[in-house]
């Protein structure tokens, strides 16, 4: 029982508000020299090396500096005053444009915080301005600057090819359906509310002198989104292709991001240091909780808490239909109040072993846990997106529209990921086999 009482105790503490990666690496040495002593630590080295080493993981900062580079480019800006001069004039256009380059962003920066941030500081007060509801508004935005979390290149899905030990190329491929998806079914929801509640998204009448003619407006659009979407070919298409691994195509994004800042002429030494030193801070994060995870991982299959959840999992009935119905309401439930980070390498390298038991393809099922993972970033108290979105929010948006406005979201992310379950075909992927 010793490694159950670890994951209660490592959950407590999170809720006090104590750092992630000391809670679970300080957890697992109280309770390592508590089972066994000393020694239990013999092969740590040799473990936290094995992690340094990992060519997959090299990716994960390659792209956070794409991401951030992008970001300081002021590519967010550029996007969505183009889709929103183009969109503008139909019922719930903005709100649209905003999922569209919510997409646009996740694809070419991935970053979750950044997304949320750039359309929040621009989209949002434009929204408001024209009387667009606030829950709309505000669960438009969260909703789409999470995306990145699914659509390709997205560090989720790295760390998930590590610790499921597949291709992440073959996870790229996998999400790009169910990623799309949501975009499309997010794009109808808007339109259907604004076209049945006419007053919730108005109509934005623009001034044809101040912003052009529509065939001005279209080229300015298409000149916003060429090259970013140039790059998002270049980087994503080696990979699926097969010209280049995710590891090679993350350093092609790096230097991509780079040209298109000096594109739009916000290319200078210190914006690169500081995208630099950003990246680093945000990768020894992610490193630092990965070092605490593999100890308590390592503590926690050693005194046998591992084979107590594979019994319990094993005996459930249904056989695999029972193991994935409890696997995605427990990471839901997880989602709620712990990081993805540490559900990918805390929870999911508990659960991948039970799935290759039960002969549940290893693709398909980290695509759902994916998925599942995106919701974390939205669902209360503690949605990543909720709170960067607050930070920038005017002050007569509340918290609570912003809780209310992401429910009908999460719904559909809901009803994505089940439409995946069952019918897992429909996106090209198997159950059982490969794609």
């Amino acid at each position: 029982m010793i490694g159950l009482m670890m994951f209660v105790v490592c959950l407590g503490l999170l809720l006090f508000g104590f750092p992630v990666a000391f809670t679970f690496g300080g957890a697992a040495v109280f309770f390592g020299l508590i089972a066994e002593g000393p020694n239990i630590f013999n092969m740590m080295p040799h473990r936290i090396w094995a992690v340094m080493n990992n060519t997959i993981l090299m990716a994960i900062p390659l792209f956070i500096f794409m991401g951030i580079v992008l970001q300081k480019s002021k590519l967010a800006e550029h996007l969505l005053e183009s889709m929103g001069f183009l969109f503008g004039e139909i019922r719930g256009g903005i709100a649209i444009s905003t999922v569209l380059v919510g997409a646009l962003l996740a694809a070419s920066t991935g970053v979750v915080g950044a997304s949320v941030v750039a359309m929040g500081v621009i989209s949002l007060p434009v929204m408001l301005k024209y009387n667009y509801d606030k829950r709309l508004a505000t669960g438009s935005i969260c909703a789409a600057g999470t995306l990145g979390q699914i659509i390709p290149p997205s560090i989720v899905l790295i760390i998930l090819g590590d610790v499921f030990q597949v291709p992440v190329g073959d996870l790229f491929k996998a999400a790009f359906w169910p990623g799309l998806s949501l975009v499309l079914f997010y794009v109808i929801y808007i339109a259907i509310l604004a076209y049945v509640k006419k007053d919730l998204a108005p109509p934005i009448r623009l001034d044809g002198a101040e912003h052009g003619t529509k065939k001005q407006q279209v080229v300015s659009a298409l000149k916003a989104i060429v090259p970013p979407l140039t790059l998002i070919v270049l980087v994503l298409g080696s990979i699926l292709f097969g010209i280049a691994t995710p590891t090679e195509s993350s350093s092609v994004g790096g230097i991509g991001a780079v040209v298109l800042a000096g594109m739009y002429r916000q290319l200078s030494v210190k914006m690169v240091w500081d995208s630099a030193l950003e990246t680093v801070k945000i990768t020894s994060m992610v490193f630092a909780i990965l070092v605490g995870a593999t100890a308590f991982s390592m503590v926690f299959t050693y005194t046998g808490g591992d084979y107590l959840i594979e019994d319990f999992l094993m005996a459930l009935p249904g056989d695999k239909w029972g193991f994935l119905i409890l696997s995605m309401l427990a990471i839901m439930a997880l989602g709620f109040f712990i990081d993805f980070v540490e559900i990918s390498y805390i929870i999911v390298p508990i659960l991948a072993p039970i799935a290759a038991n039960l002969g549940i393809n290893p693709i398909w099922y980290a695509i759902l846990v994916a998925m599942n993972l995106q919701t974390s970033f939205l669902t209360p108290p503690f949605g990543f997106s909720l709170f960067y979105l607050k930070g920038v929010a005017p002050p007569e948006v509340k918290t609570t529209d912003i809780y209310r406005g992401v429910a009908p979201f999460i719904a559909i992310q809901v009803f994505v990921l089940t439409i995946l379950v069952i019918f897992p075909e429909v996106f090209g992927l198997s159950s059982t086999g490969g794609f």
